[in-house]
């Protein structure tokens, strides 16, 4: 039988913490807490986790920036931000901190646990999806699933597991124009409509790492009213 799952909750309302602990324990994963931005900081570098629910208005360090720190010491760890916070601008900010997904208080359980099935699902090593059929090198773009990284001109950059999927996503269609339903399906596991605004979201952090110019894309393309085309050779 697969060792549990390691889910630690940060968050600093105590009814809330519980409520998480109990639904998420008893769905089969191992849960652990904490009440701070610094002692989730904290536990999250010094053990090991599959998976961390993160608060973003917390005392000692907000959400943001542990978010940031995880990002530059332990990137692969995929962030459910759960908050007060929902407007497209702290959204924004949430996923240019390094979070996967983002979900507003108050929030339903089941949601909760259907993104982090999705989040554990898209972290897992897919020995059998990276197989030489598939597309990992095109143009000037290479991207590398054991490190979540991509190399484009020599340039290597890491990215969040969101971003690698949404590149994967795009390699296997590169040249082709891919709608934003078949974007919600194959990264996040569901279409909704209302997830269309935080595929953007990161589609823009992507851009700001593969992009010489964000302004004039030279890779990843906008297609109006379909969706995004990638061209790893560098034609519009």
């Amino acid at each position: 039988m697969n060792e549990k799952k390691r889910i630690l909750i940060v968050d600093d309302d105590p009814e809330i913490r519980e409520l998480l602990e109990f639904d998420i324990s008893s769905s089969g994963y191992f849960v652990d807490t904490a009440s701070d931005g610094m002692e989730g900081l904290n536990k999250a570098l010094n053990d090991k986790y599959d998976l961390i629910l993160l608060d973003v208005m917390m005392p000692k360090m907000n959400g943001f920036d542990v978010c940031k720190n995880l990002r530059q010491a332990k990137s692969n760890i995929p962030i459910l931000m759960l908050t007060a916070k929902g407007t497209i601008g702290d959204k924004t900010s949430g996923f240019n901190s390094g979070a996967d997904d983002y979900l507003v208080k108050p929030f339903d359980i089941q949601e909760v646990l259907l993104r982090i099935r999705v989040l554990l699902r898209r972290s897992e090593p897919q020995v059998e999806t990276y197989m030489s059929s598939e597309i990992l090198n095109a143009g000037e773009i290479e991207i590398l699933p054991d490190t979540l990284e991509a190399i484009i001109l020599n340039k290597r950059v890491k990215l969040t597991p969101t971003e690698f999927e949404i590149l994967y996503c795009l390699m296997q269609h590169f040249n082709k124009s891919v709608t934003l339903a078949t974007l919600l399906e194959e990264v996040w596991g569901y279409d909704r409509d209302e997830d269309v605004r935080m595929l953007r979201v990161h589609v823009g952090g992507l851009r700001n790492k593969i992009e010489p110019d964000t302004k004039n894309p030279k890779y990843l393309h906008t297609v109006t009213n379909v969706g995004y085309k990638l061209t790893p050779f560098g034609e519009g």
